[in-house]
């Protein structure tokens, strides 16, 4: 008897469950060890999880769109003779809530009571997968308080793509919106409805509906979770300047001109922290309890948003890189990480975080430390503002930046140093490509 387990595994550090985003292998199908089984969403990003026996793909406990979690059963690879009824009784209880779809929960009274005029409410749930049907009729119009019925990978697309989940026809069973739905309507020719004169741009605005109850993805426990234990457990406090940043502008005007070099402020930013990181090693340190722990290497972490929130890949060793090598590095990062295809190596063990919020025009903020880092910089806009050099008000540019620090491991001064070093650097760029 050659009987598999397929559990559900713990493919990050901080992963409690995790979603089936679609099986690669179905009932029947023949898989020997390494074969990919299935694409798993977990707190960080989508990964594959592979066979770790040979035989046959009996059974499958938790269909595409169901979450377990870690170490439940959720498949068995075995041998066409083999008994493997015993181990799905056992199992059979455990895996049900798991594969039930969600956005299953009765709708309120109160809802039920609300305005006919009031907006439909779009909330994800699970997908069951289904054979490609005939052309379907536009949505049903749906009463104050129903939810859209959408997969999780259905709803992810359309809240990137800022398409309204209300208007897709789903072909899913039960008419629920699934991943081929959205790319159709994304890919359909609409004309635009109401007056012909052309709404003012903005910045994107998440397919949200007022009073709409949104299910939490992995990624949003996560997150609720960890920065919750750092806000509540690290006491942060927090420390800001203003940056000159009249040299950095003409440095990459001239980059971009001159060499076609596409470097980015927040480039420069990451490398004068690395910079700054290798000179303060206790800023490049994390609280251990009953000791403070240093790093040897600098690793910076650069939040980027994604649909389902926030993750934080890693430029490793950055204060060996070189700015263009950074800005490439970064680049490639974020892609991955808004495709949900990062390997746990590029999420995994910052230093030092720093995030950006100046492409949203923000002026400053702060932000709550990554843990078990001990301090992140929040970054604002490169503004236009009148500067005084040399007693005189002149046009230039500034940034403000933040640092949120952990009073235990760092104090006022050393903060305050920490910002003076960055802000040295970013005022004289042309060290930091030397």
């Amino acid at each position: 008897m050659s009987v598999t387990k397929v559990v559900m595994g713990k493919l990050s550090p901080t992963m409690e469950e995790g979603t089936i985003v679609k099986w690669s292998k179905q009932e029947g199908d023949a898989v020997k060890v390494g074969d990919v089984l299935a694409e798993i969403e977990t707190d960080k990003a989508n990964m594959e999880m592979e066979a770790l026996g040979n035989g046959i793909l009996r059974k499958l406990l938790v269909q595409a769109g169901g979450k377990a979690p870690v170490g439940t059963l959720i498949g068995v690879i075995a041998d066409a003779g083999d008994d493997i009824a015993p181990m799905l009784a056992t199992a059979t209880a455990a895996a049900a809530p798991a594969a039930a779809p969600a956005g299953a929960s009765p709708v309120p009274a109160a809802a039920a009571a609300a305005p006919a005029a009031a907006a439909a409410p779009a909330a994800p749930s699970a997908p069951t997968l289904a054979p490609r049907p005939a052309p379907v009729a536009p949505p049903p119009a749906l009463e104050p308080g129903e939810r859209v019925k959408a997969s999780p990978l259905a709803r992810s697309i359309a809240a990137h793509q800022n398409l309204p989940l209300g208007q897709i026809a789903g072909s899913g069973p039960g008419g629920r919106i699934v991943k081929r739905d959205v790319e159709a309507y994304a890919a359909a020719p609409r004309a635009v409805a109401g007056a012909s004169a052309k709404a003012p741009a903005g910045p994107p605005v998440p397919s949200v509906t007022p009073g709409e109850e949104l299910s939490l993805s992995s990624m949003r426990k996560t997150i609720a979770k960890r920065l919750s234990e750092s806000k509540f457990t690290a006491p942060h406090f927090y420390v800001s300047v203003e940056i000159d940043m009249a040299a950095a502008v003409a440095l990459r005007e001239q980059l971009l001109a001159g060499e076609n070099v596409k470097v980015s402020y927040n480039d420069l930013v990451l490398k004068a922290c690395a910079r700054a990181l290798k000179r303060f090693p206790t800023v490049n340190a994390s609280w251990g309890g009953d000791k403070i722990v240093t790093h040897a290497e600098v690793h910076v972490g650069v939040a980027v948003a994604i649909p389902d929130g926030l993750i934080v890949p890693v430029v490793r060793n950055a204060d060996r890189k070189t700015v263009p090598e950074i800005s490439a590095e970064v680049k490639a990062l974020a892609g991955r990480a808004r495709d949900k295809k990062l390997k746990p190596e590029e999420f995994m063990g910052s230093t030092f975080s720093v995030s950006n919020l100046g492409m949203y025009d923000v002026s400053e903020f702060t932000a709550i430390i990554n843990p078990p880092e001990s301090a992140i910089l929040a970054v604002g806009s490169v503004r236009e503002a009148a500067v005084v050099r040399n007693g005189r008000v002149e046009p230039g540019h500034t940034m403000k930046v933040t640092l949120s620090s952990d009073h235990r491991v760092i104090d006022g001064a050393l903060a305050a140093q920490f910002l003076a070093e960055v802000r040295r650097l970013l005022e004289n760029p042309v060290s930091l490509f030397i």
